[in-house]
């Protein structure tokens, strides 16, 4: 069996950190070996270069599909307990209603009571068919969701030591950086504000055209109404960190509750309540988010413009559309 690295106060380098995740992923360290190697990162801290080590190994161990030229990925982390409605996912079906292609990679609730793909279950498609469907949805109508346990079957002997391990590890950390379609421009949520620029280095040694990195203050894994969030803009192997808030797109505050969500039938009747047309926080979050990956896809200048093009998409019904098309091509 392989024998892992110790972890000192000394950060793995990020070839040290793929050959370790790579030998975890392969299967030849044993389980309690992985477990106490997990565990003494979380306690130190993961740093960048081990977040690119594993992102690496986990890149090449994926089963990839092809994408257009300039798709984006809107994604979170998830872990951060506050159990809202499900953003990013209406966040993709707007994104991709204004034109740009959505390669959307999720997974079922890990901590939360509705992950994207309970939801987009929740809404009427079929996730016995999202996978073998990817690349011609993608291609087709613009968007497609990469179920992750179908992409990454390396994956399958981790997820019962995590389990056991019944805490946050750097996994948590994996699935925005392992898109299978390859994208170069992300929306990125991380559930942990400190983390935003270690994590935007992360992705820049990654490699990226445009990617945000956000937080927001209370810990939300998207940018968040309640108040300030940190912005990561990671661009030409250079990381900027930014301030923003919703004034910054002319959106309202709201708090965290007003965006508290429940089970895939309750978040899938409000995002259809959404995408017609129905006002209030869970909108205006939508909005927020949906303004941020257009600015990384580079189809609007500033903030306000941005949202407005995002509000446009769900007022004239191009999103609900686009829905409804995506759920009856898989049928």
């Amino acid at each position: 069996m392989t024998r892992l690295p110790a972890i000192t106060a000394e950060p793995l380098d990020e070839d040290e950190a793929e050959a370790a995740f790579g030998a975890m992923l392969d299967g030849t360290v044993d389980d309690a070996a992985i477990a106490d190697f997990l565990v003494a990162l979380s306690d130190r801290g993961e740093q960048a270069g081990e977040i690119t080590g594993a992102a690496r190994a986990m890149r090449a161990r994926m089963v990839p599909i092809a994408a257009p030229a300039g798709a984006i990925d809107v994604c979170g982390t998830g872990g951060d307990g506050l159990h809202t409605l499900n953003v990013s996912t209406a966040v993709s079906l707007v994104v991709a209603a204004c034109g740009v292609p959505v390669a959307k990679h999720g997974n079922r609730a890990a901590s939360s009571k509705s992950g994207a793909a309970d939801t987009l279950e929740a809404l009427g498609l079929n996730l016995d068919r999202v996978a073998e469907t990817a690349e011609d949805t993608l291609a087709d109508l613009g968007i497609c969701f990469l179920f992750a346990g179908r992409h990454h079957p390396a994956m399958g002997r981790i997820m019962p030591i995590r389990r056991a391990i019944g805490r946050r590890t750097i996994f948590n950390l994996m699935g925005p950086l392992a898109n299978p379609a390859g994208v170069r421009r992300q929306l990125v949520g991380i559930a942990r504000p400190a983390y935003v620029p270690i994590y935007a280095q992360a992705i820049a040694a990654l490699g990226t055209d445009r990617t945000f990195v956000v937080s927001g203050d209370e810990g939300l894994d998207e940018l968040s109404l309640a108040g300030g969030n940190e912005l990561g803009v990671v661009e030409h192997g250079h990381v900027a960190m930014q301030r923003v808030q919703c004034g910054d797109a002319g959106l309202p505050a709201a708090p965290i509750t007003a965006i508290r969500g429940g089970d895939p039938a309750h978040n899938a009747a409000a995002l259809r309540a959404l995408l017609a047309g129905e006002p209030g926080p869970y909108r205006d979050a939508v909005l927020f988010n949906a303004a941020a990956a257009l600015l990384v896809a580079g189809e609007a200048g500033d903030w306000p413009s941005a949202a407005e093009e995002a509000a446009e998409a769900i007022d004239k019904g191009l999103a609900k559309t686009l829905l409804d098309c995506w759920i009856k091509t898989l049928k």
